[in-house]
């Protein structure tokens, strides 16, 4: 069974002329910790984000325990729970009050809330700062408000972006025992990260992308019992990824300095987006048409 699943992903921002999201598929199994790696600007944290709901994307599919985050977002959302990197809370709020809201969204019932809510309490050490204001805490204890907010309702899926950002090791690894511990019960977590030395020793599986694009996906359990390399694999791939993107960004900036000499730089610019998003429209039709083949191939 799985928890989450990702086919043919397209993100392409408006007047944009790079592809955030280039047919991106993959799926997170129940008991799985599974990791989401890229450079910067790799496209981790838009997939997120469409992953998530908040924005919404070109073309594609995104199930969540069963439920599409387009046509059913209210059920989806409810079978997920998400802790970005910005630890967005309500600083006005004691961290006891913030709790209570998301637990109210999401219909926690009493009893269970208590329950989940002083442990979750107890497992971060905010005994003592629950009752304050969160404009008070340190980005640390943010980030386990968040956290705690993620889990009050004990989603079969939680979704981190850099978790571990700002933590002291203490926190950290109370995070990545409380993962453990999480899949143990059925669960998924799904978390990206830059810390390929965790990734490698906390994940089962992890996905590699580069320019929107999936370069790799790769078993960790089966890399650990092989004594392969996560950091050498992940820095050949991103390089030689790199490099090409490279060249092809190079080459549109060429194409458009060219154009701008006849059409001005406004047009120019226009022009080298609509060609990018007719690119992008190409291969969506093409990504569409190969997965109606495979779908009536599985049905004869």
């Amino acid at each position: 069974m799985y928890t989450l699943k990702v086919n043919n992903l397209f993100k392409l921002y408006q007047n944009a002329k790079y592809v955030s999201a280039r047919n991106i598929s993959f799926e997170v199994k129940e008991g799985e910790i599974f990791g989401f790696l890229g450079l910067n600007g790799a496209g981790k944290s838009t997939t997120i984000k469409c992953i998530t709901g908040i924005i919404p994307f070109t073309s594609g599919k995104i199930e969540i325990c069963g439920h599409d985050i387009q046509t059913d977002p209210f059920n989806a959302k409810r079978h997920f729970g998400f802790v970005p990197d910005n630890h967005a809370v309500y600083d006005k709020l004691t961290g006891t009050e913030y709790i209570n809201y998301i637990a109210n969204l999401y219909g926690v019932e009493e009893t269970k809330r208590k329950e989940n809510f002083d442990k979750l309490v107890q497992l971060f050490n905010l005994q003592n700062a629950v009752n304050n204001q969160i404009l008070s805490y340190s980005h640390g204890m943010k980030q386990k408000i968040s956290i705690i907010g993620a889990l009050i309702h004990e989603p079969k899926l939680w979704i981190l972006d850099e978790p571990m950002v700002g933590l002291d090791p203490q926190s950290i690894f109370e995070v990545k025992e409380y993962m453990k511990e999480y899949v143990k019960r059925g669960n998924s977590v799904m978390f990206s990260s830059h810390n390929l030395d965790t990734v490698e020793k906390l994940c089962d599986r992890a996905l590699i992308i580069s320019g929107g694009r999936v370069l790799d996906l790769v078993d960790l359990k089966e890399y650990r019992a092989k004594g392969k390399s996560l950091e050498n694999e992940f820095i050949t791939m991103t390089q030689n990824a790199k490099k090409k993107q490279d060249a092809n960004r190079a080459k549109l900036a060429e194409d458009e300095a060219e154009l701008a000499k006849t059409h001005g730089k406004r047009k120019a610019s226009r022009m080298i987006s609509k060609q990018v998003r007719d690119t992008v429209m190409s291969e969506i039709e093409k990504s569409a048409k190969g997965s109606a083949k495979a779908s009536s191939e599985v049905s004869a």
